[in-house]
């Protein structure tokens, strides 16, 4: 599948494909006139990059999970258990952090 196919199929924009290619999450087969073409399983493992995208994790910490993720999941091993628990620990800080914001607003908005 060309990169135009990947992207109708998906929903993601080419240039974010391309993107995902320069950041090494997705390694299209190149041919003779240098067009990328994408396996049938790819529109699958695309997805699995946006779920952990959308997740927070940022492009690194995916392309270090790659050996252990498949069109369908994220396998367990010791680099998705450490990844995992590692944004797991930021979101936690995150939103402890936006509780206590939220806390400073409520007080100011109740002497107000």
């Amino acid at each position: 599948m060309l990169i135009g196919e990947l992207a109708r199929a998906t929903g993601v924009p080419a240039r974010l494909l391309r993107y995902y290619e320069e950041q090494g999450l997705l390694v299209p087969q190149r041919d003779s006139n240098g067009y990328r073409h994408y396996p049938e399983s790819a529109p699958a493992f695309v997805a699995r990059i946006r779920e952990l995208l959308d997740a927070g994790l940022p492009t690194r910490d995916i392309r270090e999970l790659l050996p252990c993720v498949t069109a369908t999941e994220v396998q367990p091993c010791d680099i998705t258990r450490k990844i995992l628990s590692d944004g797991l620990a930021r979101l936690d800080d995150r939103i402890a952090d936006l509780t206590r914001r939220r806390a400073l607003l409520e007080r100011q908005a109740i002497r107000s």
